[in-house]
């Protein structure tokens, strides 16, 4: 379980299945129940509910509930970004950001964090860069 949760920056495991559970809400104009998604993951419903719980709260989705209820998308496929998804998902911090842990508190660690978080910020504007160029209609 502890692979699953999030810490520190967005679990890519958590962001693989929310993009593919888009995709799979994109080709359904109805609302589709987590276990169903799940069942086309060969994914957990449990965990994937908390996924899509993030992207709900985040505007990404609507949630109905009941007996039709389930997930379905609040705007079009052509309007979700990757870069949307992933800062959904995101808690705290940026990307990379478990490098500055690594650095100690000793001089040299203290000088090696200030080039580490220089790093890390180029790396997750860039990250950023390349989902945002790409949404869930390019994956359909």
């Amino acid at each position: 379980m502890s692979n699953d949760k999030m810490i520190g920056s967005p679990n890519f495991k958590w962001f693989g299945l929310a993009v593919q559970a888009l995709v799979v809400l994109a080709a359904q104009p109805q609302c589709c129940p987590s276990g169903e998604i799940a069942c086309r993951l060969h994914s957990e419903a449990t965990l994937l509910r908390r996924i899509l719980s993030k992207l709900a709260c985040e505007g990404i989705l609507e949630t109905r509930e009941g007996r039709d209820g389930g997930y379905r998308l609040k705007r079009a496929p052509e309007e979700i970004s990757l870069k949307d998804i992933y800062l959904a998902l995101e808690e705290k911090g940026p990307y990379c950001s478990a490098m500055l842990d690594t650095t100690g508190d000793h001089a040299f660690g203290r000088e090696m964090h200030g080039s580490f978080c220089t790093l890390v910020q180029e790396i997750n504007e860039n990250v950023l860069q390349v989902l945002e160029r790409h949404t869930v209609a390019d994956l359909m």
